[in-house]
């Protein structure tokens, strides 16, 4: 009888071990699972349907048919918009630079170019950019804004992620000093063309009038002459 018992013990002991064995099991199974479905163990991993289309940039401001010509100069500011279309993977963070017909790149907007995601649209001051880049000042010339996320300029597009935009290209230019005529300012067409061709036109008329005296002059001698 006794031993009966302490069988009876033991089986109950060894089934209560497989039963935790199990449940631990399981339980490192779910956390593996858990944890396969998350992007350095915090971010979920996005969930793009079958079909799902590139995410776009359409460029609203300026209109991307217009000749576009900003000034590089005081108090003048430059204003990029756009909208969104298929984003599913909203951007954490969007570069916007122009690149010039030099090759070389400038960053657009008051951040060194980075603006938040979700923007949709960014203010640029170029005078300011350039008093305070003298090394690598804008130039008079074309240029093309290009708008990209995280995955860099050159990203492949990819089905609810932005594709990269280059589509805008506009020029800039640096206006003339204003020089007020005290300080010795001179129309060089005034100077060069109008001035003399003014003095011509002011002779003809003296010219016409000497020309129909010698006519009117021969005409009486000739008179004279058959009477």
């Amino acid at each position: 009888m006794d031993f009966q018992l302490d069988l009876q013990r033991r089986q109950q002991n060894g089934n209560a071990s497989t039963s935790a064995s199990a449940s631990a099991s399981a339980s490192a199974s779910a956390s593996l699972s858990s944890s396969a479905s998350l992007v350095n163990g915090s971010t979920p991993l996005p969930t793009i349907p079958t079909g799902a289309q590139v995410g776009l940039i359409t460029i609203t401001m300026p209109p991307i048919q217009s000749n576009s010509y900003y000034k590089i100069a005081p108090s003048e500011y430059v204003t990029f918009g756009w909208n969104f279309s298929s984003i599913i993977v909203t951007p954490t963070a969007l570069t916007v630079a122009a690149v010039g017909a030099n090759g070389y790149t400038y960053p657009v907007g008051p951040t060194d170019g980075v603006i938040p995601g979700t923007a949709q649209s960014v203010v640029w001051y170029p005078y300011g950019y350039q008093t305070a880049n003298p090394s690598l000042p804008l130039v008079q010339a074309s240029y093309t804004l290009h708008i990209w996320a995280q995955g860099g300029p050159s990203a492949f597009p990819s089905p609810g992620y932005l594709e990269p935009n280059s589509e805008l290209v506009f020029a800039m230019y640096t206006p003339q000093a204003y020089t007020p005529l005290a300080s010795g300012w001179q129309c060089a067409g005034c100077v060069s063309g109008a001035l003399p061709q003014l003095k011509i036109n002011s002779a003809l008329p003296g010219v016409v009038a000497m020309i129909i005296i010698m006519l009117l002059s021969g005409f009486t001698t000739l008179r004279r002459v058959w009477g």
